[in-house]
């Protein structure tokens, strides 16, 4: 069976399915094609934490999934602006995994994630996936990884 580990850019995938079909992801969908015949080594929800209650059974439901969820505190700065970026956590977790794995799968559409790709696919002998949504994922991306899979219908609630 092939050894997978499983990084997921809330954020991203949470504003970009709103932005491009109006519903939101389904986790448990995604979980049971990704994983299928294969066996998850790490699966990780990266999160921002504002203390809702709806956030809080959304993060209790991922993590019933199968999924550790990482927490970052949502930051309102004095301008108004927001900061709760998860970039550096993910990229640190899937190069401390890249190696015990076979298969490293991102869902985010974020093309910073374009150099962590080429770099982890040219040190080990792995596989990388990107889930996304095809309208708002970086064209890098797409490129940087082995396989792109479109987030479409039967990825959404």
């Amino acid at each position: 069976m092939e050894k997978i580990a499983i990084f997921v850019d809330v954020q991203n995938i949470y504003y970009t399915t709103r932005q491009g079909f109006q519903r939101q992801f389904n986790y448990a969908a995604f979980w049971l094609l990704a994983t299928q015949h294969r066996q998850v080594i790490a699966a990780f929800a990266y999160a921002t934490d504002r203390g809702d209650s709806k956030q809080r059974d959304f993060q209790q439901a991922l993590r019933s999934i199968g999924f550790t969820v990482k927490l970052k505190p949502f930051i309102q700065r004095c301008d108004g602006s927001a900061k709760a970026d998860w970039d550096v956590g993910i990229t640190l977790d899937v190069i401390d995994y890249a190696a015990q794995v076979d298969v490293i799968i991102l869902l985010s559409g974020d093309g910073d994630f374009e150099l962590l790709l080429q770099k982890i696919r040219s040190q080990h002998a792995l596989t990388t996936e990107v889930y996304g949504v095809s309208a708002f994922t970086a064209p890098a991306l797409i490129c940087a990884s082995d396989y792109f899979f479109a987030i479409d219908e039967a990825l959404l609630l």
